[in-house]
Order: C-alpha cells, then structure tokens, then sequence
C-alpha cells in the first residue's frame, strides 16, 4: 500500500520535465507500485471468498435459527398441551388418591367379609367331601347289592337248570292225571327216555335237556346234537315220530332253530310252559278211533295247531322276558334317580301293596268261554277309555 500512495504522490508532484528526464525512476515505481497492487488484489480476493464463506454461514446459521425457531414454537405447544395433559393426571391423581382413600376405609369390612366366605367356603367343601364320601358308600353298596342280585339271579337260573328234569317230569305227571293221559313208567322198546306219554296206542317222548354250566354259547349246538340223537327212539317200534325236547324257558331265546325235520322223524324244541298246550294237542287224536283214519289234511292241521302252540309259547316268554328287564331297570332307576324321602315313602306304600292272582284248583278247569268273555270285557272298557288294543303282531309293531 506504500509503494502505491508514493508513486501517485509522485505522479501528482512531477512536472513535465521531470516526466520526461525521470521517467525510469517513475516506471521502476510503477512496477513496485503494480506488485503492491496484484498482491492487494489477491488478498482483496481471499477476503470476498472469505466474505462470502462468511455469508453462506450467516445464511445457514440464519436457516438453523429459523429452524431452532419454529422448533421451539412447537415444543412451546407442546409444553402447553403436556401441561394440560399434566393437569389432567393432577386430577385423576387426585381422584384416585380419594379413592384408594374411601377403599382403605373399605378395606377391613372387605377383609372381614373375605374371611368369613373362606370359612363358608372350607366349610362347604367338607359337607361336599363328606356328601361325596356317602356318595360314594352308596355307589359302592349299590353296586354290591346289584352285583348280590345278578349273583343270586344266576344261582336262581342255576338252581333250574339242577331241577329242570325233575320240573319237567312232575309238570307232565300232573298234566297227565289232570287230563287223563296215560305217563308211561317203563317203556317197552329199547332206551330209557326222560317222560314216555301214550295216546292212541303211540308213545310220545318228551326229554328235558339242560345247560352242563352257565356258558349258553355252545347249548344251541347241545340241542342240535341231541335232535340227531333221539333217532334211536324214534327209530322203535309203536313210537310216535314227532319228538320233544324240553329246554328251560330263560335259553330259548338263544336257540335259533326249534324245529328239526330229520326225515323219518320230526324234533321239536320247546319249553315246559308248551307242555300243556302241546300235549292237549296231542290228546285231541283220540278223537278219532284209529290214527290211520286220518286225512293229509287232518294231519297238517293238528301239526299246525302245534306250532302255533310253541311259537305262541315262545313268543310270550319272549315278551315277557323283555318287559321283566324294562320293569328290573325301571325299579333300578327309580331307586338311583330319586330323592331319597321318595324312595321311602315308595317302600311304605309297596309294603302295603299285595297282589292275590285267581288260585288254581286242581279238578277245576279254566274255561276258555270265561277267558273270551272278560277279554271281551277288556276290550270294551279299552274302548271305552279310547285305548288302541292291537289285534295282532303287526298292529303292535306299528303302535310301537
């Protein structure tokens, strides 16, 4: 900056001569002063870059403060918004703490309360262990009895199979003194078989056969076996060719086959309750005076007859067998299912039930025109009620 206030002072002091005669010496100035000048330049230049690196930071930081600004606006909304927030938890704070207040109030009486339902609760849980330990006393005594029942069920059924062979003879003696047939004691062909009856001259044999033990699954092939081996009577001589083989009423239902046509002979399986009605079936060929005199005709219709006897025979056990075990569970069920001040009064009264059937006397005949008439009689006052009595078998099936 020196060399540039010099030589202009120089410049504006030089008169024409010395600008003329001192020229060197000015542009020696000049020089220095043009150096002075460059470097002048140069550093004005790094200055502007540094004015103008300056400006960007100003303008930045202006930018920043701008920024920093609205940032602060927001968090100033925001500090108003938590301060509504805040004074709102203040209340609810407050509110709660007047709540926890009232509930410490409340708690002992809650405490006392709790106390006393656990010890109702404890309490109810013995009466239910107690209540569940009678339960199961009487399950257990329940399930003896039934167990005891089925056991002397058994040895009931048991006890018939033992007896039924003597059962069956004495059914036929009395059948045949109280219709005047003849029982054969001794018979006079080969072979001793269990009950011989004679009508018309031909002798009719009924063998009772019986379960060996109380597994029924092989009686039926027993019975098969037995139907093959009665050949040898009816094989002799004056012996009639329709044979009977008599079952206990409780197998029957487990025998498919009744009826066994051999050939030369006929076996026929039925119970001692068709003894009767079989055998009076019989008795109705003495009738005519010689058998031979009989028609085809004839003969089919007393075979008839017969089987219509054993199936309708069978058939009743049959139904009565099923409604003894829907009565045996409807007596189970009454006395598990009700109240207990029921059941006993249910035993007072059927201990002061009693049930007197008609006696049966032994010269005394039951009447088939008496039986006729009071169905009859039933069937008018069933009427009369408006009760549907089936006439048949396919009635009652479609009623049920």
């Amino acid at each position: 900056m020196e060399q540039l206030t010099l030589f202009f002072s120089k410049i504006k002091e030089f008169n024409f001569w010395q600008r003329i005669f001192s020229w060197t010496s000015l542009r020696t100035m000049s020089y220095d002063a043009y150096e002075e000048f460059k470097s002048i330049e140069k550093k004005l230049n790094e200055k502007n870059k540094q004015l103008e690196v300056v400006n960007n930071h100003v303008t930045k930081l202006q930018t920043e403060k701008e920024g920093l600004v609205k940032q602060f606006q927001e968090i100033g909304n925001q500090m108003t918004k938590k301060d509504g927030d805040l004074s709102l938890l203040n209340h609810r704070i407050d509110s709660l703490n007047s709540s926890n207040t009232e509930m410490n109030k409340k708690l002992p009486k809650f405490e006392s309360t709790e106390e006393e339902r656990a010890r109702d609760y404890h309490n109810k849980i013995a009466q239910l262990n107690q209540a569940k330990k009678d339960l199961d006393s009487e399950k257990s005594r329940l399930t003896e009895e039934r167990l005891q029942e089925q056991q002397d069920q058994f040895d009931k059924m048991k006890k018939q199979w033992t007896e039924h062979e003597a059962d069956v003879e004495q059914t036929i003696r009395m059948i045949c003194q109280t219709k005047l047939i003849k029982y054969v004691e001794k018979v006079p062909f080969k072979g001793s078989p269990d009950n011989t009856i004679e009508i018309c001259d031909e002798y009719i044999i009924f063998d009772a056969k019986s379960p060996a033990n109380d597994d029924l699954t092989n009686f039926p092939k027993y019975v098969k076996a037995q139907a093959d081996n009665v050949e040898k009577y009816a094989n002799q001589e004056s012996v009639r060719k329709d044979i009977f083989l008599v079952v206990p009423s409780n197998t029957i239902e487990i025998i498919a086959q009744v009826t066994f046509n051999l050939g030369d002979y006929n076996v026929y399986v039925i119970t001692k309750d068709s003894l009767e009605p079989v055998i009076l079936s019989l008795k109705k060929i003495e009738e005519y005076e010689f058998a031979e005199q009989l028609s085809p005709e004839e003969r089919d219709n007393i075979c008839r007859v017969i089987g219509k006897f054993a199936h309708t025979t069978k058939r009743k056990i049959q139904v009565d067998q099923f409604f003894n075990n829907q009565f045996i569970e409807l007596l189970v069920k009454c006395a598990n299912d009700l109240p207990d001040d029921f059941v006993e009064s249910i035993l007072e009264f059927e201990k002061a039930e009693k049930l007197n059937p008609p006696p049966e006397r032994r010269t005394k005949l039951i009447s088939t025109k008496e039986l006729k008439e009071k169905n009859e009689l039933i069937n008018a006052e069933a009427h009369i009620r408006k009760i549907e009595i089936p006439s048949n078998f396919e009635e009652v099936k479609e009623l049920g």
